[in-house]
Parts: C-alpha cells; structure tokens; sequence
C-alpha cells in the first residue's frame, strides 16, 4: 500500500494502491515519477508495494477508474512476481533467529477441544419392544441351577442304576427304555450286526469284539497253530509292529529249517533284546512258539554262573521239519480275522414312508480312535474357517465331513413299489450294492441302473457311498432297460415282481 509521507493528514491513497492488477506496474496516469501530489497536495510514495493488489485505480483529479495500459516489459514483470511472492512468504515466517542463540522449540497450537455429542434418547418403537422382551423374561419360569455337590451326582446315578436293572427285569434295553418312554417311532433296523467268520453267529456291533476273541480261544483246541496265528494279526492293532515280529518269527523258523544240526538255531533266548522289542510284547506270539514245538527252559549261559530262559526246540520236531515251513508259510500268509458286515436284507411293501428313516445310535456312535479323528478333524476345520476357501477346498471339506459316518442304510425301491433295503459301510463302492440287489433278482442277468435322490444316475460304480453323498441313510430308484422289460413281459405267460419268491414270503410292512 502506498505509504503517506505526512501520515497527519488525509490521503486518497492510503486507501486504494495506484498498480495495476495484472503486473503490479503504476497506472498510465501514475507512471510519470517516484513520488506524486494526491489530490489533498500531500505527497506520496508510488513504489510497487510487495503482495498488494487491486482492480484499476481511480484517479485522483477527476474520481474516475481507467483501465490499466501495461508498458512494462513482461520478462520484468515476472521477475517481479517471483520477488514478491518470496517476500512475502519471508515475511509470513514469524520473527528471526541468530545462529549463536539457542535453538528455541516452535509452540504448539493449542487444540480445541471438542465437546463430547450428547447421546439420543431411544425412539418410543426402542422402548416398547425392550418393555415387551421384559416381560417375557418375567414371565418365563425359572429352572433350578444344577447342583455340583457329590449328594446330588450321587442321587443321579443311583436313578440311572435303578432304571437300567428295571429294563433289564424287563427285557428291554436301555435305547428301547428309552424309545418307549419317549414314545418315539420303531427304527428303521434294530442296529448294526455282525457276522462271525469262526462260528456264523450274528451279534450286535458293541459285542464283536469280545465274541471274536472267545472263538479264537474256542480254536485253540482245534488247531492251536492257526488260533495263535489269528491272535497275533487279529488282536495287534499297530500293523507296522505286526509286519516286523513276524518276519522275525519267520527267520527263526527258517534257520532250523536250513541249519537242522545246528544247536544254536534251536534255541531262542528270551531276554535277547531284538525278542523283547519285536516279539514278546505282541499278544499271541508265545502260544505260536509252544504250538510248534518250542518249550521254555532255563540254561545256563556260557561263561558265566547266571542262568537264563530259553524256548528250546523239542528233539522229535527235528523230523518234521516241513511242519515248521508250513507252519512260517501260514504265519506270512495270514490275515487279520474280521467279521463281515450282516446286510440284514429286508423286503418292505409299498409305502409312502419308504422317504423317513429312523436310525438307531449304532449308526452314530464313535470309537475311542474315531472320537480322536473327529477331534482333529473339527480342528482343522475351525483352522480353515478363518481363510477363504475355492469351491474345490469346499467340496473337499463336504467329503470328508461325510467321512464320519462309518456305515449307511440304504433303501432301493422297486417300480413295482416294492423296496429293498440293506446295511452297508460308508467306504464301500456303488459296485457293491448293484451285487446286492442282482442278489435279490429272480433273473440276474436283467439290466438295470440305480438313480439316486434327485434323479441322478450312479454310472460309476468305483465311487463310495460317502463319495456320492448316500451317507447315513438313502432312497434310491430302479430304473429297467426298456426295451429288455418289453421283450420279458411280452413272453411271460403273466406278470411277477422280479424279487425272488423266498424275499416276497418274507415281506413286511414299513410304518
């Protein structure tokens, strides 16, 4: 702005800068010198001053505004800009600093701080649906809090004893206790069955175990080689430690049978630590040594006064040695015992229920192993939870949550109506239930193909039941070759169900 040099009195340019707005150079009525008379006849600065602007200057005789006529020169003119721009931003920075004095810290702007929003009040629909949950809340009984106290656990299995020997008394066992309490629908099969490969008696899942290993120990008086022999693959579970004690098994055998005359081949001694860690700890391995011939003795050892426990080859089995290769033949040979699953076959007539399955807790119930595989399964599964998954890993983790179930009951209904039904493992193949039904055929050679629920054709017979989703239970269609059934109706003398007779005289009624 234009600085007055007698401030005292009133000066028309202490209010508007006589430069133009475009270059800051003096007006065409102002450009004649340094220094002017304003129209009061006080004289006046008329340098550009830094930063200032304005629009055109009215001039101080007649009051008039005149447009600026711009004669300077515009390489000057820029310059001049750069100038004032760098003064003015020297001149914005506060006040100086000397090098010798000590550093001072910038001051910090105090914030302002911000008052906190008052909280709204809930709308009225807030309040008269928290007034109404409520009183629901009220209204709903309250149950007892469980009671920890040993008097009270004490109480609860004193009932449980009392109701499970009042079923017992009865007849009845403690699911169809229950069932009858609870006045639930007959199941579909009464539970899993099973059949003994050593006796053919059909006994429930929970006692397979102990009824294989009484008929094992019912063998032994039969053949005891062949019973020890199932003991030892039948009862060891761990199959690595089973492959290893019975190749060594087998190379004692086959040492006497190549070295006869040798005496240190007939004798096993049993705290020999390869015997301790491979052999004596597996159940049915000592029985299978006194089977064919070794007896225990206690020896001396050479070189010393201790004594120590052998198995000893008897002196008349040096002449029957092909026994002892029979008998290391059969023990490489042989398999575990298992018992085969019962189909437990049954012929409904036709129902509209053939869709509702009712299955019994054998069909659910887990293992201690399968316990520790469901475990680690859910673990991986929360794992898995927390990253995104392609629909190939979905697909994958839907297989194997239907990997669960260890066995399926499945139902094939005819077009006649009738329905067939059978009990089968989860792992088993298609290929195994187009058996079970050619099985129940009266002409097995009629083609046919399975549809399972939705229409969908089992073309591949090497895929599980789980595979194909027919896990825990299913209802599937048979469909016949048209143009076969055509040419089989057309020489049949009258029309027959294609089940066989002895299926049809047992047929019953689905509820």
């Amino acid at each position: 702005m234009p600085v007055c040099v007698q401030p005292s009195s009133r000066c028309f340019w202490l209010s508007v800068p006589p430069w133009c707005r475009r270059c800051r150079s003096l007006c065409r009525c102002h450009r004649r010198g340094s220094a002017r008379s304003c129209s009061t006849g006080a004289r006046v600065n008329t340098q550009p001053l830094f930063g200032v602007g304005s629009a055109s200057v009215p001039c101080p005789t007649t009051r008039r505004r005149r447009s600026c006529a711009v004669e300077m020169n515009p390489v000057k003119a820029q310059t001049t800009q750069g100038e004032i721009k760098a003064d003015l931003k020297f001149k914005t920075a506060g006040p100086g600093q000397k090098l010798s004095e000590p550093s001072r810290a910038p001051k910090e702007k105090p914030k302002a701080e911000v008052a906190p929003k008052p909280r709204q009040a809930p709308t009225d629909e807030a309040q008269m649906a928290a007034a109404a949950a409520l009183a629901r809340l009220e209204l709903k009984p309250k149950g007892k809090a469980p009671s920890a106290s040993q008097e009270a656990i004490k109480n609860q299995v004193k009932k449980e004893l009392m109701a499970e020997a009042a079923a017992s008394e009865k007849g009845l066992s403690m699911e169809e206790k229950e069932q009858e309490e609870q006045g639930a629908a007959a199941p579909s099969v009464s539970g899993v069955y099973f059949i003994c490969p050593l006796t053919g008696d059909i006994v429930r899942k929970d006692q397979k175990e102990k009824h294989l290993r009484e008929a094992i120990q019912a063998y032994f008086s039969v053949d005891p080689v062949a019973a020890s022999i199932m003991e030892i693959h039948t009862f060891n579970k761990d199959r690595e430690k089973v492959r290893a004690c019975v190749e060594t098994m087998a190379k004692y055998l086959d040492n006497i049978y190549l070295h006869p005359e040798e005496e240190k081949y007939r004798k096993i001694k049993l705290q020999n630590k390869v015997f301790q860690e491979r052999i004596s700890c597996l159940e049915g391995t000592h029985k299978f040594f006194q089977a064919v011939g070794f007896e225990t003795k206690t020896l001396p050892v050479p070189g010393q006064e201790a004594t120590e426990e052998y198995y000893v080859l008897k002196e008349e089995m040096l002449s029957r040695l092909e026994e002892l290769k029979d008998c290391k033949e059969q023990l490489l040979s042989s398999e575990p015992v298992r018992a085969q699953l019962h189909r437990q076959l049954t012929v409904f007539q036709p129902s509209p229920a053939a869709a509702r399955f009712e299955l019994p807790h054998d069909f659910f119930n887990l293992t201690a192993e399968e316990l520790r595989r469901e475990q680690r399964l859910r673990t991986e599964a929360v794992e898995k939870a927390s990253m995104l998954r392609t629909r190939a890993m979905r697909e994958k983790e839907e297989q194997r949550e239907m990997r669960k179930y260890n066995y399926t009951l499945l139902r094939v209904r005819f077009p006649d109506g009738y329905i067939l039904q059978g009990t089968f493992y989860a792992r088993e193949s298609v290929s195994v239930l187009y058996n079970f039904v050619r099985e129940a055929l009266r002409e097995d050679w009629l083609p046919f193909e399975l549809l399972g629920p939705g229409g969908l054709k089992l073309t591949d017979e090497n895929l599980a039941f789980n595979e194909c989703g027919l896990v825990p239970s299913a209802l599937l269609s048979l469909a016949w070759d048209a143009a076969v059934m055509a040419d089989v109706e057309a020489a049949a003398e009258e029309q027959r169900s294609p089940l066989r007779p002895e299926l049809l005289a047992r047929v019953q009624t689905l509820s």
